[in-house]
């Protein structure tokens, strides 16, 4: 009888970015109960801290890290720190962002900047340290990087999101070209609406339910309807595939607008 694919993670050293609450805690989580040690990071260490009880309680083992993705310095104490504590790193998860809804003519240069800085600079730092700390010590590794369906399909209001995760795709191909030679897998999820504590109130008004019923899905997502996508590309089930953007939105991706 033929294996089945492994989705264990035992041995396996993650750090996730935006890790203090919504789907980056999530994932954060995931990874932990699928075996990985983990270090959480983001800028809000006291939301840190709380994320960390919760999965060493669960069994888990895990380090909270200060960490602001927009600066290399910052970024740079992450990895080192990430690495001495919980071992051999071996798989980053860029996640960390952040959003402004203004309309194109409303949005501010500083408001730009910020989105910009955060979810694609930011992702673009944390996966060139990452990669250059794996390269120099010979070892394989994955990145993934955390999109959206808003990366590959238009919608007011949120110009410089939507700007930000057309070109974090678009990276995430370059990544993968480059770093294949170095045994580094890059790949991205892009999901549509989740639900969080960030956009729940929106969700449940009326335009998010008019919203809702445009996905063929007729729902927007949970969180753990990402796992079984973060789990492949983390995993050795995942290990001929780099350079791929998975779609996790219900299908809301390939529906009419």
């Amino acid at each position: 009888m033929t294996a089945l694919p492994s989705f264990d993670l035992a041995n396996q050293v993650a750090l996730v970015t935006g890790a203090s609450s919504g789907i980056g805690r999530h994932l954060a989580e995931l990874l932990a109960n699928a075996g990985a040690k983990v270090a959480l990071a983001a800028r809000r260490v006291d939301r840190l801290a709380e994320a960390a009880r919760e999965i060493e309680a669960a069994g888990g083992q895990c380090l909270p890290i200060a960490c602001d993705v927009t600066r290399s310095d910052s970024v740079a104490a992450a990895v080192a720190v990430a690495e001495n504590t919980l071992g051999a790193l071996t798989i980053l998860v860029n996640n960390a962002g952040v959003v402004v809804a203004k309309p194109v003519l409303q949005h501010t240069e500083e408001e730009w900047d910020y989105v910009v800085d955060t979810n694609l600079k930011g992702a673009w730092l944390m996966a060139r340290e990452f990669a250059q700390h794996l390269v120099d010590r010979q070892r394989p590794g994955r990145i993934v990087n955390i999109a959206s369906v808003l990366g590959v399909r238009t919608i007011a209001r949120v110009p410089s999101y939507t700007a930000a995760k057309a070109g974090l795709i678009h990276l995430t191909g370059v990544l993968a070209m480059e770093l294949a030679r170095h045994g580094i897998l890059v790949n991205a999820i892009a999901p549509g609406y989740v639900e969080t504590d960030f956009n729940r109130d929106f969700l449940r008004s009326d335009a998010g339910k008019k919203l809702e019923a445009r996905i063929p899905l007729r729902r927007v997502a949970r969180p753990d309807d990402l796992d079984g996508a973060m789990l492949l590309l983390a995993s050795p089930a995942g290990a001929y595939i780099t350079g791929a953007v998975i779609a996790v939105d219900g299908g809301h991706g390939v529906a009419a607008i």
